[in-house]
């Protein structure tokens, strides 16, 4: 149906959920009226064969069939046609329950078809009357008056108005149960939507800050090296240049990557975390040209193989200590040690710099920049753990775990460290 009355006030559309019963009880009611009406005409042939009003009374019996059948075919939304149809229907019924009594019980599915398109008020108000006539009608076939023939009719409208309006009231307080649910479920899908934005913005921060804005960074260094020994020093100048554009050729190759599936590309060369690390360390020593010396150790090898994520994140992570390593630290050598244990992987990058004082600037670490807080989001996504041990004039040793199977987290909130 396509609209009903809620809780007797106000007009509510009906739900999905309730069209299938909805259906079902209209069909039945169709059926009843269909067979009632039958079981009401042969009852007037078989006892009063021959009479003058038969004919009449079989046209307007056909009538009425033929106004019920149109019904559907309004809908049941109270407009000035279905108005009109019902109108007509309810006056053949009231003509023919005059002709013949026995008509009277067709008001029963005449009834819901009152409650269902009218307002509630007209609604009772056709079901009174309806009542009424199928009181007469009954006092008219009986030979004396019956108590019983005088209460059962109201009492069968009052169960059937009651019955209909409480099914009416429970649609729809289901159809507003299953608003809140798919707006509750839209509601959830955009606030993921905009969490899952905000990671992936907070990843690719991460991911250029350990790739290319290192690389941009040492291509600048290396162009100013270059820039100041063009004079007195060709040949150191070109090997700035040559390197810079190493550098460069990396730096591209690892845009490509991300426009491709954003995994780091020394993973992508195959070999997994082991290889990567020890190109990385080949290449940051080749690009200091002299200044700094880096060590690649793997120590245990790992139970089961490492998930990309993890190996991508331990990769990024020592991809930013060593340029940190490169550009604050002063250090002349740098370690990276990875190591596989039972139950977790352990990145230790070391160096023998200036060193710091961790508590000195919050907890951080002490050094200023997207470097630590990056690190730090990436492990919290794995459930692992980042630590720092420094001091002035010692060296830095930062060390980043990870369980074997790390259990992913959001990301919490970067901050402006």
């Amino acid at each position: 149906m396509a609209q009903g009355y809620e809780d007797g006030l106000r007009p509510v559309p009906e739900r999905g959920a309730d069209d299938g019963d909805t259906r079902s009880l209209a069909l039945l009611m169709h059926a009843a009226f269909f067979l009632l009406l039958g079981a009401s005409l042969a009852r007037f042939l078989l006892r009063h064969p021959g009479e003058a009003r038969t004919p009449w009374l079989i046209g307007l019996s056909v009538a009425l069939a033929a106004l019920y059948v149109i019904g559907p075919v309004l809908g049941s939304r109270p407009t000035a046609r279905s108005l009109v149809w019902l109108g007509g229907l309810v006056v053949v019924w009231m003509v023919v329950v005059v002709l013949a009594p026995s008509f009277a019980w067709c008001a029963v599915p005449l009834f819901y078809t009152g409650l269902r398109i009218l307002p509630p008020r007209a609604a009772y108000a056709l079901v009174a009357l309806l009542t009424l006539f199928v009181v007469a009608a009954q006092l008219r076939l009986a030979h004396g008056f019956d108590p019983n023939l005088v209460l059962a009719p109201p009492a069968v409208a009052a169960v059937a108005t009651a019955v209909f309006v409480h099914m009416r009231r429970q649609a729809a307080r289901q159809g507003r149960l299953i608003d809140d649910l798919l707006r509750t479920r839209r509601e959830l899908a955009a606030t993921e939507r905009r969490e899952g934005t905000l990671a992936e913005r907070q990843r690719l921060s991460m991911e250029i800050h350990d790739t290319l804005a290192q690389g941009l960074s040492s291509q600048q260094m290396l162009l100013q090296a270059a820039d100041r020994t063009w004079d007195t020093d060709p040949a150191a100048a070109r090997r700035h240049i040559r390197t810079a554009g190493g550098i460069a050729e990396r730096n591209l190759a690892e845009a490509r990557r991300f426009v491709h599936d954003l995994a780091p590309a020394d993973l992508a060369e195959g070999g997994g975390l082991d290889a990567a690390l020890r190109a990385l360390a080949a290449r940051e020593t080749a690009q200091a040209q002299g200044r700094l010396t880096v060590r690649c150790h793997i120590e245990g090898a790992p139970h089961t193989v490492l998930p990309d994520r993890t190996q991508s994140a331990l990769l990024r992570i020592a991809q930013g200590a060593l340029a940190n390593v490169t550009e604050h630290a002063g250090a002349t050598e740098a370690a990276l040690t990875l190591t596989h244990l039972d139950d977790r992987t352990v990145l230790d990058i070391a160096d023998n710099g200036h060193g710091f004082t961790p508590t000195a600037a919050g907890s951080q670490g002490g050094v200023r920049g997207h470097g630590l807080p990056a690190m730090r989001a990436r492990l919290h996504q794995l459930g692992g753990t980042l630590t720092i041990e420094s001091a002035p004039g010692e060296g830095t040793v930062v060390t980043a775990t990870v369980p074997a199977a790390p259990a992913l987290q959001d990301p919490p909130p970067q901050d402006s460290a």
